[in-house]
């Protein structure tokens, strides 16, 4: 009917036709070893051909649906028990030759990990050079939990929103453990010892990020405050796009968290534009005198594409956490604050971004106020870990269902990633335990509450005194200041009495503020609760830490 050279031509359209047909695909998230959520519906989704009807079964529930006419589609498990038996989960298409099958499927208990480089920090050194935890052989050796499973998601960044990110589900071993996330693995090990169910930690984290790298463009375009970084961002990469650039040469290293350092448009509270600090390396920095700050390095950094800077923002958002929503988890630990850019004004806009990440990432999951439990940077002889820094981060607690682990004591003079990741793990886990899994345990150090005068001392009253207050090591209890109305803040005489302290000074007759901690490197502070978990940072002159800070 056709000449030799039509049915060829036929042949490849028909060939063409065929390799638009879209067999049926998981999303990111779904892999062999996964754990699913219990005890909340589950989301299931991903891509066919448009109208191909899809089936999920697994654990004795069918769930039907058909693609829409952009080939997506989803499907809602039904609530289930945990379950420590992998089981088969099996997905069909209609129009699909072969089903998917993922084995060796758990229900337990589903965290996300997300944060910059101390969240990415590898329980080994040989995996990322500025890692490694404290005794990491041992501990490596001893991470022998099959309930427990660590998806790490492969570092992306994007300009817009992707549907997939790289990364599958790993059984928790000694051969596994060493690339996992240290923070996430000792969380996850201590919480299955604990609640004795199947844990899943699904980690997405990124070496210096700043937080409004994890937010998407509409949460940060509806604050007038915060749609500046938009703004900017876009110039950026307009100008970049429009501008010859030479071939890329090596790539800078992920290992460093630099605070306040980026080429990219920067965070303020206003339009105003502000200065752009050179990159700053603090693994190079001198050591300087005991009690002086450690002096910055700054190095020349050459211009690249901003969508590869992970200090700009929604970049890693569109990378890396919209590929996993909505994929079933009860809560969040978080792990970021060495990055942030703009100098004071970008850390008195930190506690505004906070919440605007927290509550776009709770409305976009649907699951209502999830857990939401931070790390509150530890100390460091670093602007970047200095008291306002930390007192920003402490403003996540006027929110709902928020938690916040003081690290105070673990941290490193001359590193910002303390190898002590064992007792944040611990302390995140506390947190968990009393908040969503009903254990009657204190899992808070003292916060400051309110503070009073009193013949001339200060009485400054606590919440989570946790069985008591200590002065850990003995008395005096270190670190407390305090000041008249000349705002001068002299060394103080503090004491425990009873549930508070008092403070005081011979030279401040007439007190008006008491400060804690106030430093960048205050690691002997030793006010302590019974439960052994040190008091946060404070200020009485600065609202306390669970008051609601702006609007």
């Amino acid at each position: 009917m056709f000449h030799t050279p039509m049915r060829a031509t036929l042949a490849l359209l028909f060939a063409g036709t065929l390799s638009l047909h879209a067999d049926v695909k998981l999303a990111s998230p779904f892999t062999d070893h996964m754990v699913l959520q219990r005890e909340m519906k589950v989301p299931v989704w991903g891509t066919a051909a448009p109208g191909e009807k899809v089936t999920v079964d697994f654990a004795g529930d069918t769930e039907s649906t058909a693609a829409g006419s952009d080939g997506k589609w989803r499907v809602d498990l039904p609530s289930m028990t945990a379950s420590d038996q992998g089981r088969v989960f099996t997905v069909t298409g209609s129009a699909t030759a072969q089903p998917i099958t993922l084995s060796d499927v758990l229900v337990g208990e589903v965290w996300l990990a997300s944060g910059q480089s101390n969240m990415d920090f590898s329980m080994s050194s040989k995996v990322k050079s500025f890692a490694g935890v404290a005794n990491q052989d041992q501990e490596i050796a001893a991470a022998n939990y099959p309930g427990i499973r660590i998806l790490t998601g492969t570092a992306t960044k994007t300009y817009t929103p992707q549907d997939h990110v790289a990364g599958q589900w790993e059984i928790c071993s000694p051969e596994t453990a060493p690339a996992f996330s240290a923070v996430a693995y000792f969380f996850a090990r201590d919480l299955q010892k604990e609640i004795k169910v199947p844990i899943g930690i699904i980690t997405m984290a990124f070496g210096a990020s700043t937080a409004e790298a994890w937010i998407p463009r509409d949460a940060l375009m509806a604050d007038p405050q915060l749609s500046p970084m938009i703004t900017r961002f876009d110039a950026a990469v307009q100008k970049w796009k429009s501008t010859p650039h030479p071939s890329p040469g090596p790539t800078r290293s992920e290992d460093v968290s630099a605070p306040f350092a980026t080429p990219s448009p920067l965070a303020t509270p206003t339009p105003t534009p502000t200065p752009i600090p050179s990159p700053i390396d603090l693994t190079t920095a001198a050591s300087p005198a005991a009690g002086t700050p450690r002096p910055r390095v700054r190095r020349p950094r050459a211009p690249g594409d901003p969508v590869q800077d992970q200090h700009n923002p929604t970049v890693l958002f569109n990378g890396m956490i919209n590929p996993i929503i909505p994929y079933a988890i009860r809560g969040a630990i978080w792990y970021q604050g060495e990055s942030i850019i703009g100098g004071e004004p970008g850390r008195a806009l930190y506690p505004r971004v906070q919440d605007t990440l927290i509550n776009n990432w709770r409305k976009l999951w649907a699951e209502g106020d999830f857990p939401f439990y931070i790390v509150q940077l530890a100390s460091l002889k670093a602007a970047s870990n200095g008291p306002t820094v930390r007192e920003a981060q402490a403003t996540v607690l006027h929110l709902k269902n928020t938690g916040m682990v003081v690290t105070i004591d673990i941290g490193d003079p001359k590193s910002v990633h303390p190898k002590d990741k064992q007792d944040v793990g611990d302390r995140l886990c506390r947190i968990a335990l009393a908040n969503v899994y009903g254990r009657q345990i204190e899992y808070s150090g003292p916060l400051y509450q309110s503070s009073q005068v009193e013949n001339g001392v200060m009485r400054i009253h606590f919440t989570h005194i946790g069985g008591g207050l200590v002065a850990k090591g003995g008395p005096p209890l270190k670190w407390f200041t305090i000041a008249g109305a000349d705002n001068k803040f002299v060394p103080a005489d503090a004491r425990i009495d009873g549930d508070t302290v008092v403070v005081s000074s011979p030279t401040v007759s007439a007190p008006v503020a008491v400060r804690y901690a106030w430093d960048t490197y205050p690691a002997d502070a030793n006010l302590f609760n019974a439960a052994g978990l040190p008091a946060a940072p404070f200020r009485t002159d600065a609202p306390a830490p669970n008051e609601v800070v702006g609007d």
